[in-house]
C-alpha cells in the first residue's frame, strides 16, 4: 500500500473515502517518468521484492481478511555473500495481527526463478510519524541468487538525484503490481532527519519500496524507503539516516 493525497494519474474518477485513506485519479495527472525493470540495467533492482502481508480490519463491524501488497529491500553489509534483513514501511504492518499467518517476500533472480521467503517483524517506527520497519528472513537469501543493497552512511545529497523503486499497483505501467517500476532520476525537494521529499512518481504497493542514490562511482546504495506520494510528481520516503542505528544491530 501506499497512501495517497492530491491527485493520481489516469482517468477521471470521484473521490473515495476508503479505510479511512483517501484515494483519488485525474486526467490531468503529469506525464509518468517510471520505467519498467528489464533485468539488463541497474541489476542492483533484483534487490527490491513484493512484501505481501497478511492483515485484518473491520468494515461496518465486520472483521475482514486481505493481504496487503507492499514492496521490501534486501539489504546487507557491502560485499556480503548473504542477507536475512529487508527494509519496508511500517504502515505496511500496521494491520498484521495473526501471527499464525506468514508474511512473505519475493524476489526474481537474473534467470527470471522466483526467490521466496517468510519473513518476520524485527524493529519498526511504530506510526506514521516513523513509517518504517525492519523484517527479518527466516532463511538468507545468497548473492549467488540476488545481490542485496548496501545502505548509505549518511544522509542522501540533497544535490543528486535519487531513484525510486517498488512494485505500483496502478493499472498503466505498474501493471497492478505485476512488474517492478522504478523512476530513474529524481530531485530530492526536502529532507531532514524523518522525512524526505521527491518529485518522483509512486503508487499504493510501492510502499516500502527502495530510494537508491548512486555513488560518484555508480554504486548503489539504499538511503531511504518510500512512504507515501499522490501517484504523479511527489513522493516522500522516510531517509534511512534516522533509524541507521536500529538497521545496524540487525545486520
Amino acid at each position: 500500500m501506499i497512501r495517497q493525497w492530491m491527485r493520481c494519474t489516469g482517468i477521471l474518477k470521484i473521490l473515495l473515502l476508503n479505510g479511512g485513506m483517501l484515494s483519488c485519479v485525474s486526467d490531468l495527472g503529469a506525464a509518468d517518468t517510471r520505467l519498467v525493470y528489464s533485468g539488463h540495467t541497474h541489476t542492483w533492482l533484483r534487490a527490491v521484492g513484493k512484501l505481501q502481508v497478511p492483515g485484518q480490519r473491520y468494515n461496518d463491524g465486520q472483521l475482514s481478511h486481505y493481504v496487503e501488497d507492499c514492496s521490501a529491500t534486501l539489504v546487507a553489509l557491502p560485499h556480503s555473500q548473504q542477507s536475512d534483513t529487508i527494509v519496508s514501511a511500517w504502515h505496511c504492518l500496521e494491520n498484521y495481527r495473526d501471527v499464525s499467518k506468514p508474511i512473505t517476500f519475493t524476489l526474481w533472480d537474473a534467470f527470471g526463478k522466483t526467490v521466496q521467503r517468510e519473513v518476520y517483524r524485527l524493529e519498526d517506527g511504530g506510526g506514521m510519524h516513523a513509517d518504517w520497519a525492519i523484517l527479518r528472513l527466516r532463511e538468507p537469501v545468497t548473492a549467488l541468487q540476488v545481490v542485496a543493497l548496501p545502505i548509505l552512511n549518511a544522509a542522501a545529497d540533497p544535490y543528486r538525484p535519487v531513484i525510486m523503486a517498488g512494485y505500483s499497483r496502478d493499472t498503466g505501467i505498474g501493471a497492478a503490481g505485476e512488474v517492478l517500476t522504478y523512476d530513474p532520476d529524481c530531485t530530492i525537494t526536502q529532507q531532514d532527519h524523518n522525512l524526505g521529499d521527491t518529485d518522483c512518481t509512486a503508487f499504493k504497493g510501492a510502499s516500502g519500496g527502495a530510494v537508491i542514490q548512486l555513488s560518484s562511482a555508480g554504486e548503489a546504495f539504499v538511503c531511504g524507503v518510500i512512504s507515501q506520494g499522490n501517484g504523479e510528481d511527489r513522493s516522500t520516503y522516510v531517509p534511512l539516516s534516522g533509524f541507521r542505528h536500529s538497521i545496524n544491530r540487525h545486520l
